[in-house]
């Protein structure tokens, strides 16, 4: 016996006939009406009525039905608990392009862990674009990706801005860029570069500001975590978002410092996104709150 099939007895019932039935259930009567046959086999009872003019539910099958109605009622109640249970305890996955991981990420983490201890938190480096197809295919929940002002968000998702900063050029402080109070373009091409992949922001934003000139030497690296740790290496300078590298321990320590560049206005958002969607699982919901608090803090802290 399937649920499915009380489910449908009870669509009969309610609605007076085969016909109908199958019409709201989005099935064929054939099918319908097969699916009814398995179960009278299976209780030994006939539930309908059939007649030329169509299937009504029978005098035993209106004597079973509270019964019928009592078990659906339960599924619903367990259903009820089982999706309660699911959205306290379930994993929640976001999708981050690698940016502001330090100051943004971890503290959130640490925060949802301490009110969530049963909740799994899965975090997945990604591109924007990979990002976007896994929000849209409900492999994320929420997806931390960075903008540069003025793009579009893609239809069919909701988005917060969390940060909103400008691009700085990351060096070590024994870089000759360092001693500048601001770098331009000109003096990146005087270093190694090292750049963001294609399919980041950066990677558009660097492209944008050089017009297709080339530096020294340069390299491709796929997010800001492993360009911070290349500049503090001494491999060269990179192009991130300013949040992304004020407050990272890098940052703190001084391995690394940041250089505004001169006569840029461009501003960088990063904003948390997910997909519109009618309900949304309560700890997605709570780390979602998480990030927008923790993000307000460090607004507040910046000025």
């Amino acid at each position: 016996m399937r649920t499915e099939q009380l489910e449908y007895i009870a669509a009969v019932t309610r609605l007076g006939s085969l016909r109908r039935a199958a019409d709201e259930l989005r099935l064929s009567q054939p099918a319908l009406s097969e699916t009814v046959r398995n179960l009278e086999r299976e209780l030994g009872v006939d539930l309908l009525e059939r007649k030329r003019t169509g299937a009504t539910m029978s005098a035993a099958g209106q004597e079973l039905l509270p019964h019928i109605v009592q078990v659906l009622e339960a599924v619903d109640r367990l259903r009820v608990a089982a999706g309660e249970q699911h959205r306290i305890s379930r994993m929640v996955r976001v999708g981050t392009v690698n940016a502001a991981t330090v100051p943004l990420l971890i503290p959130v983490l640490r925060d949802f862990g301490a009110t969530h201890p049963v909740t799994q938190v899965e975090v997945v480096g990604a591109q924007q674009t990979e990002i976007h197809r896994a929000l849209a295919e409900g492999g994320f929940d929420l997806g931390l990706v960075n903008h540069l002002a003025g793009d579009d968000v893609p239809a069919g998702f909701e988005a917060t801005e969390l940060l909103r900063g400008r691009p700085v050029v990351c060096v070590r402080p024994d870089s000759p860029l360092a001693g500048r109070a601001e770098v331009s373009a000109d003096d990146l091409l005087t270093v190694p570069l090292i750049a963001m992949r294609t399919g980041y922001v950066m990677h558009r934003y660097v492209h944008r500001l050089l017009a297709d000139r080339t530096p020294v030497f340069s390299y491709s690296t796929d997010g800001a975590e492993m360009g911070k740790l290349m500049v503090a290496e001494g491999l060269g300078a990179t192009v991130l978002p300013d949040f992304s590298v004020v407050g990272d321990p890098l940052e703190r320590d001084g391995t690394i410092v940041c250089r505004p560049l001169a006569g840029d206005a461009t501003e960088v958002v990063l904003t948390l996104q997910r997909r519109r969607a009618e309900s949304v699982p309560q700890a997605a919901q709570d780390l979602y709150e998480t990030f927008v608090r923790r993000a307000t803090e460090l607004g507040a802290n910046a000025h």
